[in-house]
């Protein structure tokens, strides 16, 4: 059985300045900006919501159907995705536009400048839920705004559990929408700056959410996570991490551990440990896509952190050693 993941694909180019943009831009001159950096150092990377997720579930040995829309430039990525083992069967290429870009600029200060191109992302509800079978459950990730409208509903009509997980994607609806989706949804997860934004717009506490959900997931960065279930809430601590490298994308290696957990039916601490796990090996490593470890390395990791052993079966197929 599979798991649905309907999100976004991406081209992330990053691009480094080897100065500080305060140098070069004049606060009294910003209504006239007319500013250019020179990036030497630069690398294109694969991303997007949807297959950062499927990556890191493919990792630990799951089983990932990903879901979405990508343009005419998407060859390469497809060869990728294929030399993982991680099928395209539902990702419709849309020939008149390019796959979803971001474009990030980073100074020596960690600060960003980004252009972020939709492209092909804005015709994802032109794929359906309905095409997928073998759907064990499913996660709305960040999308095209009326894609993930379509595909919470046809994951209800399809009585397919599924995790809500706005992220990005938040500025895109107002507060009925998110209670919809919550009323739609098995799970939600979003990290802490989310939780409150989604409490803003809703009205409803994490008590009041989780009431209407089997959990709600909050991420919080270096100091772990917090799910309610059950009317309690548990403390997840976080995962000891070697180097922060890169935080992009931790959140969604974070929600392929959490998927990994659901599929597998293990409780809540040691899902949301493995989860926990995941983004900080990712954190680790330049880029969304470039981390790996073999099924030992992982459990002795767990080990390390958590100072319990990890007793779940070793996968029988592995993402590149």
């Amino acid at each position: 059985m599979s798991a649905l993941i309907c999100g976004s694909f991406a081209f992330d180019t990053i691009m480094v300045f080897q100065d500080r943009f305060k140098n070069h831009i004049l606060p009294d001159k910003v209504h006239i900006l007319n500013v250019s950096f020179h990036v030497p150092e630069m690398r294109r990377e694969f991303g997007g919501c949807a297959a950062n997720i499927a990556y890191n579930l493919k990792l630990l040995g799951g089983d990932p159907l990903p879901m979405g829309a990508v343009g005419m430039d998407f060859p390469p990525y497809a060869a990728w995705l294929t030399s993982l083992d991680i099928p395209c069967e539902h990702v419709r290429e849309i020939d008149s536009t390019y796959t979803a870009q971001a474009f990030i600029t980073t100074d020596q200060d960690d600060n960003q400048i980004t252009a972020f191109h939709p492209g092909a992302m804005n015709f994802s509800h032109q794929v359906s839920v309905g095409e997928a079978k073998g759907v064990q459950l499913a996660i709305i990730s960040p999308d095209g705004r009326q894609g993930m409208i379509d595909h919470a509903r046809q994951c209800v009509e399809a009585k397919i559990p599924f995790i809500f997980d706005p992220g990005q994607a938040m500025p895109l609806f107002g507060g009925d929408d998110f209670k919809t989706f919550i009323d739609q949804a098995t799970w939600v997860c979003v990290n802490d700056y989310e939780s409150q934004l989604l409490q803003d717009r809703t009205g409803w506490s994490p008590e009041e959410i989780s009431q209407r959900v089997k959990a709600l997931i909050v991420t919080r960065g270096g100091e772990g996570s917090k799910i309610y279930v059950d009317g309690k809430c548990i403390d997840i601590p976080p995962a000891a991490v070697s180097a922060v490298v890169d935080p992009t994308g931790c959140g969604d290696a974070y929600r392929g551990g959490l998927l990994y957990g659901l599929m597998n039916d293990l409780d809540w601490e040691i899902t949301g440990r493995i989860a926990g796990l995941m983004g900080a090996i990712k954190i680790e490593q330049h880029g969304t896509q470039n981390h790996s470890f073999t099924f030992d390395e992982f459990k002795k990791r767990y080990q390390e952190s958590f100072g319990t052993a990890l007793d779940i079966q070793p996968p029988t197929q592995r993402v590149r050693a």
